[in-house]
């Protein structure tokens, strides 16, 4: 098995592309929802055919980047078990760098060292972001109900 390359090239879809995503993500979608069996995908271009067999998570992932592409996000995919700079890391979560650094050091995301620097798992890094949402989830929920519960008219 090749390893895929890793880049960091970052493009916005245009908006042709974007409508193209849109009603391509739409059609996967209801095959996506199979109970897990492969999609046979037949390949056009030109004169040139071809059809090959995807995996059924392959073809969720594929709608869920199509979903984001025809929203107008870039997309990156990234192995679980790359590892990140902590500046990488911190661009994923969206905080400071001095922030993340505070959080390895305390203990929250486990991280090794190469050097005098940090390296974190990509996995380690969407795990605590997954339980931190799942924090923020419950107090919005909470306030939410409270809110309801005083008829603060949310």
């Amino acid at each position: 098995m090749s390893a895929v390359p890793h880049t960091h090239s970052i493009a916005i879809p245009t908006d042709r592309e974007r409508s193209l995503a849109a009603a391509s993500g739409q059609k996967l979608a209801r095959f996506a929802e199979s109970a897990g069996q492969p999609a046979l995908i037949v390949i056009k271009e030109g004169k040139e055919q071809d059809s090959i067999y995807l995996p059924a998570s392959a073809l969720q992932l594929l709608v869920v980047i199509l979903s984001q592409m025809a929203h107008g996000n870039a997309v990156t995919l990234m192995p679980v078990h790359a590892e990140l700079t902590t500046q990488e890391a911190s661009d994923l979560l969206n905080v400071s760098r001095p922030f993340f650094v505070k959080l390895l050091e305390e203990g929250h995301i486990p991280f090794r060292r190469v050097g005098t620097r940090r390296r974190v798992l990509v996995k380690d890094v969407l795990d605590y972001k997954e339980v931190i949402d799942d924090k923020r989830r419950k107090v919005l929920e909470e306030l939410s109900n409270e809110a309801q519960k005083n008829n603060m008219g949310y």
